[in-house]
């Protein structure tokens, strides 16, 4: 079963930015048991139509990414029509999808993406507006199976997880083991992997995939009793919630714990500058239990909104665990939430402090009947905006671990790959 994989993108062949689906793609495939014998970085021009009918002579499963987007240079779906002889029809799935992402923002442009080639399978997109498609096309006397896929690697690894990866493994009659996958925060992937080299045991194989505010591992092959120690001794050198079983992302299981004890939060954002609040935001009814936030970016702000006291910041600073409590519990006080956090600290990449470099953060939490808590986490510094995710990330782990009644000192003492 021959393999032929296409990413289509000018930034990709110009050297703009860099290929991650070629070796992703790849590598599944091969563990499936296809023979891949071309992976085609492809411009935005058209020319994947040549590579396709070339491939179509040679290959029984087509795999496309890139080029579902509402502009002129997105001539994937046009391009697989043509080829197919099938017309383009409107999806009403793929319709629906759009209109509830994009609502009064949807205009012509964007209507294209909810036409599919006729007899293809809509693949949703949840993180996304443009949906993929699936098919199989008759060719003499078999059938070639075609996927096509939207380009970036947050919406095409989960479409391919969820839906192609499966359709293939049933073409080719694969019945090998699945991946476990597990969701890890705050550890560099550089520092993972060398986790993992710690860990490893038997024939275990892993992998990675990079997201915006965690990583996701992946573990195969071994026995299921080699897998188990391998992830066991990889949660107990890293410490406890840093690496948590399936696909998760802090945010969720932060507002999990909120939802279950039925409270509402508030939160005070200095070094982060409201990218908690929009993130918590992000999930619809959030309305119903969160209260809002104050984004305290200056010394002033920390005082006339919070109430932090001019004593607290001339003596310890802004970035300091006296500060953020200081500021938890004035969001809680003047809000009348039943739950409030805190996030000051460094984001770079200048602004280093004696003692406190670029990465370094504290996190307030105050909670009515609680005694409230702040920690201190030095994060690996990947740029500001990286910063402030993981500054994110932590804010929402160590708040569902205090609201566990975790004290979040001795927790933290045991993050040691961080």
């Amino acid at each position: 079963m021959n393999a032929s994989v296409f990413v289509i993108g000018t930034e990709l062949t110009r050297g703009i930015i860099s290929d991650k689906h070629v070796p992703y793609l790849c590598s599944s495939l091969s563990r499936m048991g296809y023979s891949v014998i071309r992976a085609v970085l492809v411009p935005d021009d058209g020319s994947i139509e040549t590579a396709l009918k070339e491939a179509m002579e040679d290959s029984r499963v087509l795999l496309v990414t890139g080029g579902l987007g509402p502009t002129s240079d997105d001539m994937t779906r046009r391009i697989i029509s043509d080829i197919c002889s099938v017309p383009l029809v409107r999806s009403q799935e793929a319709w629906e999808n759009l209109s509830k992402k994009l609502g009064s923002r949807l205009n012509a442009s964007n209507e294209q993406q909810a036409f599919i080639p006729k007899g293809f399978k809509v693949l949703p997109n949840p993180y996304g507006t443009a949906v993929g498609f699936e098919g199989s096309v008759p060719v003499g006397n078999g059938q070639i199976y075609m996927a096509a896929m939207p380009g970036p690697p947050k919406e095409v690894h989960p479409m391919y997880e969820n839906y192609v990866e499966k359709t293939l493994s049933s073409l080719i009659g694969f019945e090998g083991s699945w991946r476990n996958e597990y969701s890890v925060f705050l550890i560099p992937e550089a520092r993972l992997e060398e986790m993992c080299q710690k860990c490893a045991r038997g024939n275990v194989k892993w992998g990675t995939r990079f997201q915006d505010y965690r990583i996701s591992l992946y573990t195969e092959g071994g026995t299921e009793e080699e897998r188990k120690a391998f992830i066991r001794d990889l949660k107990a050198l890293s410490g406890e919630y840093l690496i948590i079983d399936s696909d998760h992302e802090a945010r969720d299981l932060f507002i999990d714990a909120v939802r279950e004890k039925k409270l509402s939060v508030t939160c005070a954002e200095s070094a982060t500058g409201g990218l908690c609040s929009k993130l918590l935001t992000d999930v619809s009814g959030a309305s119903e239990w969160f209260w809002g936030s104050e984004v305290t970016y200056t010394n002033h702000a920390k005082t006339s909104l919070l109430g932090v006291r001019n004593e607290t910041l001339e003596k310890f600073n802004a970035v300091s665990s006296e500060t953020a409590i200081e500021m938890a519990e004035g969001s809680l006080n003047r809000s009348g939430a039943s739950f409030a956090f805190s996030v000051t600290g460094l984001a770079g990449p200048t602004g280093a402090l004696e003692g406190k470099n670029v990465g370094t953060v504290y996190l307030g939490y105050a909670a009515k009947g609680m005694k409230s808590q702040s920690v201190r986490l030095n994060l690996y510094a990947n740029g500001r905006d990286g910063c402030r995710k993981r500054f994110a990330a932590a804010a929402f782990l160590l708040g569902r671990m205090y609201l566990d009644g975790c004290s979040l000192v001795d927790k933290v003492q045991q993050w040691l790959y961080i």
